[in-house]
């Protein structure tokens, strides 16, 4: 999943991370560093997420309505209360409970040096800034070299989600998916 985080991290999403160290009141580096330690704990969740045909479907679901893109697209976005409702129900579905945030912000706040409270209210924007790279990178843009771009890496984002066991293949995932569909 460290196509999300080079997406987000990229010169092209340059005031995202602006945008973000300005609504925490942290400098930059602070912020990129949080950034850096809370997109792997987000992408593992969704990991575990979509190791189940549920859990896919759910994921393509969501991306295919939830106009995540928007959140790439302009960061002035991520400092609007809707963003924040949405990045909570995004982290309802990626970590099941509020514990399981807060521990994560616990850990990366012994790593990053940013407070576990700034970064308990960075999860949930930075949950929909996930899925804003996720679905542009799945669907994008409207131009032919933008789509040709995103079908590449389209199969490495979603890839990345398949290889549960990091093997460098899908296949054997998706079987194991799909037999565990078969024996319901």
């Amino acid at each position: 999943m460290n196509n999300i985080l080079e997406m987000l991290l990229s010169n092209d999403n340059s005031g995202t991370l602006k945008e973000l160290s300005k609504q925490f009141n942290i400098p930059e580096a602070q912020t990129r560093t949080a950034v850096e330690e809370l997109i792997p704990a987000l992408t593992r969740g969704m990991q575990n997420n979509t190791s189940s045909a549920p859990g896919m479907d759910d994921l393509l679901d969501a991306l295919r309505t939830g106009e995540h893109s928007r959140y790439m697209d302009d960061p002035s976005l991520i400092t609007k209360p809707e963003t924040t409702k949405d990045g909570n129900d995004i982290l309802g579905h990626i970590f099941g409970s509020k514990e399981v945030s807060r521990e994560v912000a616990n850990q990366v706040s012994n790593k990053s040096g940013v407070s576990s409270a700034i970064l308990k209210k960075m999860l949930p924007v930075l949950a929909t800034l996930a899925m804003g790279a996720l679905s542009k990178g799945v669907f994008g843009g409207n131009n032919a070299n933008n789509r040709a771009a995103n079908n590449s890496s389209a199969g490495g984002l979603l890839g990345s989600l398949l290889d549960t066991d990091r093997d460098g293949s899908i296949w054997d995932d998706v079987l194991k998916m799909a037999a565990k569909t078969m024996l319901r």
